[in-house]
């Protein structure tokens, strides 16, 4: 009976070990489909490698798993910040929105879906009613991929909230916001965005906080220029040049100036100098040959922007001078060549509508 004991043990001992390796052998396809509840992570990504895909590009495919996820009840935690995050990647705005939306629904103090349904508001034009978001997570976070105090800026300007708008591009640079620098970085903001008035009197303003604020004048002589006030744009352009002598960029500014005003033999001075002391800079160069041209010389007009286009050969401007001055020396082919370049530079870079969804 003891042997008979032993050889029964022994018996169940190796079926057991059997079925365990048959288990652990079989793939999760392979299991048996009651096994599989709908929340094993074998079923579907996690939410950390779904995240993964969409910072690396895959977008639609992790928004089909979240959209799946989603229609789960109770919805998974951080899923609808991920969707958000998906279709803000996929550049549709309106779904982003009202996932992110239901995200902070969930966790009204979820800072990155405040941030990020802000950013979604800013896109879609909507900058009053991005405000109170960006205001109230104003601050970096790991979601973070524009800063938020440039956008809450941008947003203050469109409502003409110059002030705040101040006080926000301050914080982005850590400047004191009624500070003579953070006047001055406004202004800059300012002028690429055309609002040259308010402009003008944050430049000013700066000025006269510190009278030696080094790029002031500069920047006032190109809101003047802007506005095409040439006389103005040349006086402190000069102003800046006496305070800096060895920036380029003044030449290259003073003879823009002095180019729109028609004094050409002003213009050349200037922009020479420019190029020697920025001479790995396109635009003394291009400025060059628009002068030439008006001088009517071509040839010196092609020496200089051929420089240019090996420089930049991306600039449509120098492309279409090329063809106006290979044209004036009637070599016709080169001009017809320059031109087109020309214009398919700039289709290329002109913006697209984006489709609505």
């Amino acid at each position: 009976m003891g042997c008979l004991k032993k050889a029964r043990l022994l018996q169940s001992f190796l079926v057991l070990i059997a079925s365990v390796s048959f288990a652990l052998a079989q793939t999760p396809e392979q299991m048996p489909t009651e096994t599989k509840a709908a929340g094993d992570p074998s079923s579907a990504p996690g939410i950390a490698q779904l995240h993964a895909m969409i910072d690396r590009g895959q977008a639609a495919e992790a928004l089909k798993q979240l959209n799946a996820m989603a229609a789960q009840q109770p919805v998974p935690t951080g899923v609808d910040r991920l969707r958000g995050l998906a279709y803000y990647s996929l550049n549709q705005f309106p779904e982003a929105d009202e996932a992110f939306a239901s995200a902070l629904k969930e966790d009204p103090h979820d800072l990155d879906a405040a941030q990020m349904r802000g950013l979604t508001l800013f896109r879609l034009g909507r900058t009053a009613d991005a405000i109170p978001l960006l205001e109230s997570a104003a601050h970096w976070t790991s979601e973070t991929k524009v800063d938020p105090s440039y956008v809450l800026a941008l947003c203050y300007m469109d409502t003409r909230q110059y002030d705040k708008a101040r006080g926000a591009f301050a914080a982005q640079y850590g400047f004191a916001p009624d500070s003579a620098p953070a006047y001055l970085l406004a202004a800059r903001f300012l002028l690429r965005r055309e609002y040259l008035p308010i402009a003008q009197q944050f430049g000013e303003k700066a000025l006269q906080i510190d009278p030696q604020l080094p790029l002031a004048h500069e920047l006032l002589g190109e809101i003047a220029l802007a506005g095409e006030h040439l006389d103005v744009a040349i006086a402190e352009f000069e102003k800046e040049q006496s305070r800096n002598p060895l920036a380029g960029s003044i030449y290259d500014r003073l003879g823009d100036a002095y180019t729109r005003a028609g004094d050409y033999t002003k213009a050349l001075q200037s922009l020479q100098r420019a190029v020697l002391l920025e001479p790995t800079s396109t635009g003394p160069y291009i400025l060059l040959g628009k002068v030439w041209l008006r001088q009517k010389d071509p040839a010196s007009a092609v020496m200089y922007l051929e420089r240019a286009e090996k420089m930049d050969p991306n600039n449509y401007m120098t492309h279409s001078l090329l063809g106006q001055a290979y044209r004036s020396l009637g070599r016709t082919q080169d001009a017809s060549r320059e031109t087109q370049m020309s214009e398919q530079i700039q289709a290329a870079n002109q913006p697209k509508l984006e489709a609505v969804h």
